[in-house]
């Protein structure tokens, strides 16, 4: 499985939930500045207080504009997750290609780097990311979740490195992410350039984990 395939085909703001398909360059560019407002009011109150009309302000649009690519906060909020996401997975492509990693592990660490990267650099980020859309009130059959990026990067490492393609290889990336996710939110709660040592201690953790499973050195 090429790299590339992690973003490709991937929708910008998770397309069945907007209201009016982003099929014009202007509209497309409506849809991301008010995902931008979004982003900057959930990083300041978080998203639970978050409403359409501060979104609205804060984009300088009406509401009505608001309403017409997102009926309720529900759907503007999954569609601002939706696109971190996305950004997440091109920043791992953008990765991998540059560095070209020899080994497997250094192409999982690429995938680490840049999610501490969107920590830092992703307005809002931090906050939403991958299962906060379930706690923002989304109803169980419309989340989205991420979980096919495990599953396309086991194969990608399966492909690429020789890693035993399979379930297993996916559920273990899987857990990783999970990993990951608890300790580097944990390393960003009170340093917004994030705390090293637990940004370092995931790694760790995650390198330990998968070697103890997929390299015969160890």
């Amino acid at each position: 499985m090429p790299i590339n395939d992690l973003v490709a085909g991937q929708s910008t703001v998770g397309a069945p939930l907007v209201r009016t398909e982003p099929i014009q360059e202007r509209s497309a560019a409506r849809i991301d500045a008010l995902l931008d407002a979004a982003a900057a009011v959930v990083d300041e109150i978080g998203f639970d207080r978050l409403t359409t009309a501060m979104v609205a302000e804060r984009a300088g649009a009406s509401i009505g504009t608001v309403y017409r690519y997102f009926p309720d906060r529900i759907v503007l909020l999954q569609a601002l997750r939706d696109r971190a996401l996305l950004r997440y997975r091109h920043s791992v492509v953008q990765a991998i290609d540059a560095q070209s990693p020899e080994h497997w592990w250094n192409a999982v660490e690429a995938a680490i780097d840049a999610f501490v990267d969107m920590f830092r650099t992703e307005p809002g980020f931090r906050i939403i990311r991958f299962a906060d859309a379930e706690r923002a009130g989304v109803p169980e059959d419309e989340v989205v979740r991420d979980a096919g990026f495990a599953r396309q990067f086991a194969q990608i490492l399966s492909d690429e490195y020789g890693l035993p393609a399979g379930d297993d290889l996916a559920f273990r990336l899987d857990v990783v992410v999970e990993i990951m996710d608890s300790l580097i939110n944990r390393a960003f709660v009170e340093d917004p350039n994030g705390d090293e040592r637990y940004i370092a201690e995931a790694r760790t953790v995650a390198k330990e984990y998968l070697e103890r499973r997929f390299d015969p050195q160890h």
